[in-house]
């Protein structure tokens, strides 16, 4: 409640009106706040005034949870989870994970290729099925995800890969690796557009969830594979290309 100070000569003057005592007992003592004798001005509480300069309170749950009341969803196929999640947050994320699932894809049938017995190359199969297996675990990470903030999963279309990378001038590992780097690159470059969606939104928990667990990790792998690309520029198409392979099959580079 808020206190009011009312002029002593205006309190003796509706009182000697009425003809009433300008200080009648009170009986609750707890009251009156100040003794009227001997006083210039005297103190009263008014009623129905804001408390919240008095007491200090600044944050009322029970009053400002309604309009989220309002929001809570009663239809069962509507998610409940769903705050501060946009309609473009959500298709950006289904485009990610078509992009990663169609990078897994490529990687498996590069594993494929270099599994076969007239090519024998162990090391780059490893590698190839290692990587396809990862930018699985990236897709299912997002699914993950998209189910946490009340997003719904659409898989959509894997375009099919070709089956044979045997290059005339460059040769199949030189020629895989090559491709390999290029898919890093480009899924770098789509999560960077992610990452930009959820800054355009003002969603901060999808900046950090692709921040904290893809960015750093994208540009550790450009960097590996890079290395690797160089490494087999030097070695050609000869011999070498078996040591490195069984470099890679030993997890030596």
């Amino acid at each position: 409640m808020l206190l009011k100070a009312s002029p002593a000569l205006s309190l003796l003057s509706s009182g000697s009106t009425g003809g009433g005592n300008l200080f009648p007992p009170s009986r609750n003592s707890s009251n009156r706040l100040f003794s009227p004798s001997g006083s210039k001005f005297s103190v009263q509480a008014a009623k129905g005034t804001n408390t919240k300069s008095l007491t200090g309170v600044v944050f009322e749950p029970f009053e400002e949870v309604k309009k989220e009341l309002d929001l809570v969803p009663t239809t069962p196929f509507v998610s409940l989870a769903r705050h501060k999640f946009s309609d473009d947050a959500e298709s950006a994320i289904n485009d990610q994970i078509n992009v990663e699932y169609n990078v897994s894809y490529v990687y498996h049938a590069l594993y494929a290729y270099f599994d076969r017995d007239n090519v024998g190359l162990k090391g780059f199969a490893k590698f190839f099925n290692d990587s396809s297996l990862e930018e699985r675990g990236h897709a299912e990470m997002f699914m993950e995800y998209q189910n946490k903030r009340g997003g719904r999963v659409k898989l959509q279309s894997i375009l099919m890969p070709v089956s044979e990378f045997d290059h005339e001038e460059k040769g199949d590992a030189l020629h895989a690796m090559e491709l390999a780097l290029s898919l890093e690159k480009l899924t770098n470059e789509k999560l960077l557009k992610l990452q930009s969606v959820g800054v355009k939104n003002n969603d901060v928990q999808l900046v950090d969830f692709v921040e904290s667990e893809f960015l750093g990790e994208q540009v550790e792998a450009i960097k590996k594979i890079s290395e690797y690309v160089a490494q087999l520029r030097r070695i050609g198409k000869g011999h070498g290309v078996w040591h490195f392979d069984q470099m890679l099959l030993n997890d030596e580079v």
